[in-house]
């Protein structure tokens, strides 16, 4: 019974090494996926100094930008990391470029979609709900503006949510952390350069830009590591995406009309007109997109072939 007694202790510290380690990787794993709110309580500081109402221009902007990146691009990340987790723990490092060259298809056939139709929406949208009370006419031009701006950089903010995991799943923390000070240094840059001349628009495009740097410097690692080898295809693939986009982006700004019209109708109006553009919208790109040859319904396919191989 004595030659028992020391077990316990050792117990505790493997358990204690266990904590030690999780701590070690967690942390630069907060960091990592915080340096977008960082970049944005940058220049909410700067916007401070501009004229009355951008703090709250930029802030509405962003809400509306992170709404399809919190539905799709998080929802893509938590999907995607556990089965690069099993890939990596299995060492099925060509299962492992697959998968992430599945995720990032998925980020391009929903995320340029969706910054088009942001930037051709955003007048539209801000009028139909918020255009009332002390939000002014103003104001929803001058939050339109940084809609647009932040719009621009969906596709990156999209991208990170897909390729940092690629990282996560390796039990790699740092180098997101390392390229994440590179993009803080970017954004501070360009923020700095562009929010004099370029108001709180400026300083929206400088997030924008940083998201973008973030995302290929994240490919980049993945590329040059041997980690991530592209599909055969991306140049067909990216092509169809950006020709059914585009149609959509003339329908939309053939169709809308001008924000002066908008904010000249009624509520009810405005709601109806704004459900309506966005259906076509959406039905026009899926029309185009299977016309030109993309098909969705493939990468479906793959991913639930990719999940009975998981199991």
């Amino acid at each position: 019974q004595l030659k028992l007694l020391p077990r316990p202790r050792l117990a505790w510290r493997q358990q204690h090494e266990g904590v030690r380690r999780v701590a070690k990787l967690m942390l630069p794993a907060i960091f990592g996926v915080s340096i977008a709110q960082v970049n944005l309580l940058v220049n909410t500081l700067l916007a401070s100094f501009l004229i009355t109402g951008s703090v709250s221009w930029l802030y509405y902007a962003d809400r509306f930008m992170e709404f399809p990146l919190g539905v799709f691009g998080i929802a893509l990340a938590t999907v995607i990391l556990p089965g690069l987790s099993r890939r990596f723990a299995s060492q099925s490092n060509e299962d492992f470029s697959h998968l992430l060259d599945w995720g990032m298809r998925w980020v391009v056939i929903i995320g340029v979609p969706a910054s088009v139709a942001l930037i051709f929406l955003a007048g539209p949208l801000l009028a139909t709900l918020f255009y009332r009370g002390a939000f002014t006419a103003h104001d929803v031009q001058m939050t339109a503006a940084a809609l647009i701006a932040f719009s621009a950089g969906l596709l990156g903010f999209m991208l990170i949510k897909v390729l940092a995991p690629g990282f996560y799943a390796r039990q790699d923390t740092k180098t997101p952390v390392r390229i994440g000070v590179v993009t803080m240094g970017v954004n501070i840059v360009l923020s700095l350069a562009l929010f004099y001349p370029f108001g709180h628009v400026g300083l929206a495009a400088a997030i924008s830009v940083a998201a973008f740097v973030n995302a290929g410097l994240l490919l980049y690692r993945l590329y040059r590591d041997g980690v991530y080898r592209p599909v055969a295809g991306w140049g067909l693939f990216a092509g169809r995406v950006l020709l059914a986009s585009a149609v959509m982006g003339v329908v939309l700004y053939v169709g809308i009309g001008d924000l002066a019209s908008w904010l000249e109708a009624r509520f009810l109006d405005r709601l109806r007109q704004l459900a309506l553009w966005v259906g076509i919208g959406a039905a026009t790109y899926f029309v185009v997109a299977l016309l030109v040859g993309l098909r969705p319904k493939q990468l479906l396919l793959a991913g639930a072939e990719s999940a009975r191989h998981d199991d």
